[in-house]
C-alpha cells in the first residue's frame, strides 16, 4: 500500500505543471503593406484615450486619472515610437484638437499636429475558468480587452482612419493531487491582452499617416531668408527637394456639407541647404526656390510645400 501511496506522489510530481501564459489575438485586423523607402515624421497627437467601461469605477472612480486608460495610452505611445515614424505630441484631452486646428490656422502649422489620434477602451473583463478531474484540476486567469481608435487630420477635422480590435491573454494552472502549480491575482495580464489589440491597429494607423504626402508651409520668405517649418527631427536632411503648390480652391460638398480643398497646382520645387531649431516644435529649414512663378511673399498662405512621391 505504501509504494502505491509513493508511486502515486512520485507520478503527480511528474505531472504537475506550472502556470503557463498564452497571449491569442482576436478578431485580427486587415493589415496594409508599409510603404517602403524615405519616410518623413509626421506629428502626431495623442489626445483623448479613455475607458469606457464600467472596470474599476467604484465610489472614488477619477476619471481624469483612470489607470485603464493610461495604461492603453502608455503602449500605444510606446508602439508609436517604436515605429520611427512619427514624433509624438502628447495632448491631454479632446478639446486640444479644436486648439490644434488654430495652430495650423491660414497654413502655417509650426507647432500644429498633423494627425490626433483619440482612442477608448470600449471592452475589459477577466475571468476565472476551472475543470476539475478525477486527479487533476485546471484553472485560467483570462483577461479579454478591445480598443477602439479614430485618426483626425487635424487640417480638415476629419475622421480618415477608425477601427477597433480586441485581445486576450491568460495564464494557466495545473495541478494533479493537490500538487502543482499555483498562481494568484496576476496584473500583467491587462497589459498583454490592451497591447495586443493595440497592435493590431498600429500598422495600419502608419500606413494611413503616410499614405497622404508629407505637408509643409513657408514660415518666412524674403530676401534675407527663406524657410520652412520642419527641420532634422523629422527626417528632412541637406539636399531634399520639395514641390511647392498654391492651394487649391474649396468646394463643397453638398451631401455632406463638407468643404474640400481641389487639388493645388505645382508651380516649383525648394532645396533644403540646411536645418535648424532646438525642438521638434520649433525646428525650421532653410531653402532655396526653384520656379517659374515668383513666390508672393504677403501671400505665403496661398502656398504649401509638399512631399514628393
Amino acid at each position: 500500500m505504501r509504494k502505491i501511496v509513493l508511486c502515486l506522489l512520485v507520478a503527480a510530481s511528474c505531472l504537475a505543471v506550472q502556470a503557463q501564459r498564452k497571449v491569442t489575438v482576436v478578431e485580427p485586423v486587415k493589415k496594409e503593406l508599409s510603404t517602403a523607402g524615405k519616410v518623413i515624421k509626421r506629428k502626431v497627437a495623442i489626445g483623448r484615450f479613455s475607458n469606457e467601461t464600467q472596470y474599476a469605477k467604484g465610489v472614488f472612480y477619477d476619471k481624469e486619472n483612470d489607470p485603464i486608460g493610461k495604461q492603453a495610452l502608455d503602449i500605444l505611445s510606446a508602439k508609436l515610437a517604436a515605429s520611427d515614424k512619427f514624433l509624438l505630441l502628447e495632448r491631454s484631452d479632446l478639446a486640444t484638437l479644436l486648439e490644434e486646428a488654430k495652430k495650423s490656422d491660414n497654413g502655417l502649422s509650426t507647432i500644429g499636429a498633423d494627425y490626433m489620434i483619440i482612442g477608448s477602451v470600449t471592452e475589459f473583463g477577466r475571468k476565472n475558468v476551472g475543470k476539475e478531474g478525477v486527479f487533476t484540476s485546471t484553472k485560467m486567469q483570462v483577461v479579454e480587452a478591445a480598443v477602439a481608435i479614430r485618426l483626425v487630420d487635424v487640417s480638415t477635422g476629419l475622421i480618415i482612419y477608425s477601427d477597433e480590435a480586441k485581445g486576450s491573454a491568460e495564464v494557466t494552472t495545473r495541478s494533479t493531487l493537490g500538487v502543482g502549480g499555483k498562481a494568484g491575482y496576476d496584473a500583467t495580464l491587462s497589459d498583454k491582452a490592451i497591447s495586443e489589440a493595440i497592435g493590431q491597429l498600429v500598422e495600419n494607423i502608419i500606413n494611413k499617416c503616410t499614405d497622404k504626402p508629407w505637408r509643409t508651409f513657408f514660415l518666412t520668405y524674403d530676401s534675407d531668408s527663406q524657410l520652412i517649418a520642419g527641420g532634422a527631427s523629422q527626417g528632412i536632411k541637406v539636399g531634399d527637394t520639395f514641390a511647392v503648390k498654391t492651394k487649391g480652391r474649396k468646394v463643397k460638398n453638398p451631401q455632406t456639407g463638407v468643404m474640400i480643398e481641389l487639388p493645388g497646382k505645382q508651380i516649383g520645387t525648394v532645396k533644403v541647404e540646411a536645418t535648424g531649431g532646438d525642438t521638434p516644435e520649433t525646428e525650421f529649414s532653410f531653402i532655396t526656390y526653384t520656379g517659374d512663378t515668383a513666390i508672393d511673399a504677403n501671400k505665403l498662405a496661398d502656398y504649401y510645400i509638399e512631399e514628393i512621391k
